[in-house]
């Protein structure tokens, strides 16, 4: 009889926002616009931080890695949400959706781990100036961004796997914007143990111990700019820190206040936490990606001043 109950699921329907139809197009235009602003934004500080040579350093060679990580994750699912807002069409076939739940949690983990390296980057500059060129040479950069897209990779295809060869139920409809990986195994129809498990360690790995490291290394930096005599000094190692920081508290509050609710919570009230969670996921799906170039630019004299001499460069004649 159980056999009868699962299927081998062709496809599944997205909801999104299907319960609002009245709001979709007011949505479907607040994304398009944070779309634009991500790919222009994040394009521009990728072509600043390639072409302008007062930008070629480790901290905005990492810079470079997280803006484009920042397109490849929106881009991953934003264009299907925005044609399923405005053509009502919600379906994606099986393969799709484990492409997209690939990307999305192989971006995510990358990200983590490369907020963790540029933390690294910081203490490293602030800390031990002397040693900074030796210890973060462009090899050594090269490296660190490399096993951060690898390992990010790895990650998600062990968990993408795993969860994409559960046999699901009938019921093939997930109340989400995109393939997310906890919506789809909540339609599995049978025991995801290991899946959680797999989680678990895939968490304590990509986001705990990358946590660490920034943790750490900030209660270094700030000691370090703590003991400087010179104001001067202090101003510029705090102005130097303030964007990623900024940064990473967005990204991991928005992560930790996504998946860390109490259990009660999700008992109380459960249609009205799906839609909150929608819209937490999307904040941290499009938001943060769109508030990262405008950060960095707005905090940082040597991002601004590349960005304004790439707009005014003439074109030679």
């Amino acid at each position: 009889m159980e056999k009868i109950n699962q299927t081998f699921v062709l496809g599944f329907i997205l909801l999104g926002l299907s319960e609002y139809p009245k709001i979709e197009i007011v949505y479907f235009v607040v994304i398009l616009s944070m779309y634009l602003v991500i790919l222009i934004g994040n394009g521009v500080l990728i072509t600043a931080s390639i072409f302008d040579s007062q930008l070629h350093s480790p901290m905005y060679f990492f810079l470079g890695n997280l803006s484009f990580l920042d397109i490849c994750y929106t881009s991953s699912s934003v264009p299907s949400t925005l044609v399923s807002l405005i053509s009502k069409k919600r379906n994606i076939s099986f393969s799709g959706c484990a492409v997209q739940m690939f990307l999305g949690f192989a971006m995510g983990s990358t990200e983590c781990l490369l907020l963790g390296m540029m933390a690294f980057d910081r203490y490293v500059a602030i800390c031990n100036p002397l040693r900074y060129p030796v210890i973060m040479s462009r090899v050594v950069c090269v490296l660190m961004a490399s096993m951060s897209w690898l390992s990010g990779g790895i990650n998600s295809t062990v968990q993408t796997s795993l969860a994409m060869r559960l046999p699901f139920c009938e019921n093939n409809v997930i109340n989400h914007f995109t393939c997310e990986i906890l919506a789809v195994l909540k339609l599995a129809c049978t025991d995801i143990s290991l899946n959680i498990v797999t989680m678990m360690v895939s968490n304590m790995a990509f986001l705990v111990l990358p946590l660490l490291v920034i943790f750490f290394s900030y209660m270094f930096i700030l000691y370090t700019i703590l003991r400087m005599n010179s104001a001067t000094g202090r101003h510029k190692a705090f102005s130097t820190c303030s964007a990623h920081l900024t940064v990473v508290i967005i990204f991991y509050g928005t992560i930790f206040f996504m998946y860390a609710k109490p259990k009660s919570q999700e008992l109380l009230g459960e249609n009205k936490l799906q839609a909150s969670d929608k819209l937490i996921s999307l904040f941290y799906g499009v938001v943060t990606p769109m508030l990262n170039p405008i950060i960095y630019s707005l905090r940082n004299k040597d991002v601004k001043a590349a960005v304004k001499y790439l707009l005014n460069k003439k074109p030679i004649q």
